[in-house]
């Protein structure tokens, strides 16, 4: 048939093959498998790994994820027929390239860095939501606290001025009380003093309580 295998590398191969009028209006099928041994494996569809289906209007496939250093048979056939020994190629992949090699530990690195990034960003997340959420707390209790402290002052306050002017108020009956004892008439002849008007006479002094005190009766009522 004249199966040609070109462009071998570590990982790809590609496959031509001339066209086939019986395939005129179906498709190309293209099967490969590594670790070719013809003593003990057959050309039948079932013993090859993988299968590609190709339009009949292309004479050629790349082979791809491939193996490097593997030998591999590929036959194409029409319409997923059985192969012959004649439709079928025997190649060896040949050692990895460097650049290629290299750009896959990139991409593996390049990988763990987004996985790492992505879980990093996760925890800070969560570690600060905490740290919000206990903030807020401690603000809160903060807040209470002196709500609390400044009730118990203002009762304390209020206490104490009930406090002081109940004893200012017994302090002043006290001292009218004494007043009264050494003074007994003492208040209603301060009223009299401070209404002038109302009494006429002439007010002499007395030698016991020395007060101006009228001379002779008791002054008149306020009309």
């Amino acid at each position: 048939m004249g199966i040609t295998v070109q462009n071998i590398t570590g990982n790809t191969a590609m496959v031509i093959w001339p066209k086939m009028a019986s395939c005129a209006d179906s498709f190309y099928s293209v099967m490969y498998h590594p670790n070719w041994n013809s003593m003990l494996s057959s050309y039948s569809r079932k013993s090859f790994q993988k299968e590609e289906r190709v339009p009949t209007s292309r004479s050629s496939f790349v082979v791809e994820n491939l193996t490097p250093l593997t030998t591999y048979i590929v036959c194409v056939t029409c319409q997923s027929a059985n192969p012959s020994s004649d439709q079928c190629r025997v190649f060896n992949t040949v050692e990895r390239d460097p650049a290629s090699a290299s750009n896959t530990k990139k991409e593996l690195a390049l990988g763990i860095w987004l996985t790492s990034s992505v879980l990093l960003l996760i925890i800070a997340a969560i570690l600060l939501y905490g740290c919000l959420h206990l903030l807020c707390r401690r603000r809160r209790k903060r807040s209470q606290g002196r709500n609390g402290t400044s009730e118990q002052d203002h009762g304390k306050v209020w206490t104490k001025s009930v406090a002081y002017t109940s004893e200012e108020l017994s302090r002043q009956s006290q001292m009218m009380q004494d007043t009264e004892e050494k003074h007994p008439g003492g208040v209603q002849l301060a009223t009299i003093i401070e209404n002038p008007s109302a009494c006429k006479e002439p007010i002499m002094p007395t030698s016991e309580s020395r007060e101006q005190v009228p001379t002779t009766g008791q002054c008149s009522a306020i009309n």
